[in-house]
């Protein structure tokens, strides 16, 4: 143990330290140092909680890439079809974090009740389709099942259901105009509703039913190995961008690739924003911290210059002092990551597990409640940053020991 650790262990255990006038003034330091990260954590955790949730559901309804027709020209309905016999299907293994891949089709139609009708937009799939997200989403019911032979078993959500005025085990008629020729006389099919949905999304929720892909087909007149696109989800998406290049260039010359940034880019540039705000949380929360830690350490080099005085006089270098009331700052600090990091962290997993704030308004949020999420190693990243830019912040108050004279710090009173 170095003489500078012992000296600073000793003022921090001695009685008189915690009876000392700057005890006070320690406490309120250590309090800001924990409510600073408390709000931190919170910051972090509710801000990229909300955007992987939001991520997440806008993902369910397009996976995180789309491959489709060129002549489709980015359209949210199936035009011209994709043949399913492609090297990448029924998986993708040419190109690296994709997790898994899904043949769906989509086609816009109306629903009509006896009392009012909405434009839908008919959503395809088949027994290859990832439920795993809508398992979350499903609010009454059970999610349909096309694995068997074809059936009119749909999906619908809760928006829809409460302006239709339907529920689980309801029929209802929808018409489909056919895109060659609209003058024809439409396509009708009458489906049941065997599940309802909510996102909380309500702008892919007000269109979107799920049917089975067999029907899209059978209306588009299109063959048994056509599909309108395909859809990717991907292991990391932050890598996203990157997959989507390579499977643009592993696929053939008439198809084109779309990512979710892409086709909601507005939403994303809206998401973006919450790293600023977080920054900016995490800036001022360590200004804060680190002017009351200063004031501390002031308070307790004034406090202690007889002994200032004495170590001069004995022949410590300055440096040597100041490491003694850094050694012991660091402990004040520790002392409020520690309290800090137990309440920032206990509320965020009683917000995980019971979701006890909810949005005032979710519709903005497109979410109920707070969404949370944070890793260890964002934790142990922002301590260590909190401890050294604190500490970088009190190198030029320890200064001041330099400036004490020996012979005034002995007679000080």
């Amino acid at each position: 143990m170095n003489l500078e650790f012992f000296i600073a262990k000793r003022l921090v255990t001695g009685k008189e330290h915690k009876i000392s006038i700057s005890a006070p003034i320690i406490k309120i330091a250590i309090a800001a140092i924990a409510l600073g990260v408390l709000m931190m954590l919170v910051a972090i955790a509710t801000g990229v909680g909300l955007k992987y949730k939001i991520r997440e559901k806008i993902a369910a309804f397009n996976g995180h890439i789309q491959i489709y027709n060129y002549d489709n020209n980015n359209s949210d309905v199936s035009m011209v079809p994709v043949s399913l016999e492609q090297e990448f299907y029924p998986e993708f293994k040419s190109v690296k974090g994709i997790d898994h891949i899904q043949a769906v089709a989509t086609k816009a139609g109306i629903i009509r009740t006896e009392e009012t009708f909405e434009g839908i937009i008919a959503k395809g799939v088949g027994a290859d389709y990832n439920w795993e997200v809508f398992k979350e989403f499903l609010v009454d019911g059970a999610l349909p099942d096309f694995e068997g032979e074809v059936n009119n078993q749909t999906l619908i959500s809760q928006v829809l259901a409460n302006r239709l005025e339907l529920k689980t085990g309801d029929s209802f008629v929808s018409i489909f105009f056919k895109e060659d020729d609209e003058s024809k006389i439409p396509n009708q099919r009458k489906f049941t509703i065997t599940g309802i949905y909510d996102s909380g999304f309500e702008e892919l929720d007000g269109s979107y039913i799920f049917i089975d892909i067999r029907h899209i087909r059978h209306m588009n007149k299109w063959k048994d190995d056509e599909v309108g696109n395909f859809e990717i989800f991907v292991d990391n998406f932050e890598e996203m961008d990157n997959i989507a290049m390579e499977v643009y260039g592993k696929t053939l010359s008439n198809l084109d690739t779309q990512t979710i940034r892409d086709k909601y880019y507005r939403i994303f540039e809206w998401l973006g924003l919450f790293d600023f705000n977080i920054a900016l949380i995490i800036g001022i929360m360590v200004i804060v911290g680190g002017i009351n830690m200063i004031t501390a350490l002031l308070v307790l080099i004034l406090e202690r210059t007889q002994m200032i005085g004495i170590l001069k006089a004995l022949g410590s270098s300055n440096w040597s002092i100041r490491k003694i009331f850094l050694y012991n700052a660091t402990y004040l600090i520790g002392i409020g990551l520690l309290l800090g990091n137990v309440m920032g962290l206990g509320i965020i997993v009683l917000q995980y597990k019971f979701r006890m704030f909810k949005f005032p308004n979710p519709q903005e949020y497109y979410i109920d409640y707070i969404p949370v999420h944070i890793d260890l190693f964002t934790i142990l990243l922002l301590n260590l940053g909190v401890l050294f830019l604190c500490l970088l912040m009190l190198l030029l108050p320890s200064y001041i020991i330099t400036k004490i004279s020996p012979v005034k710090a002995i007679q000080f009173e």
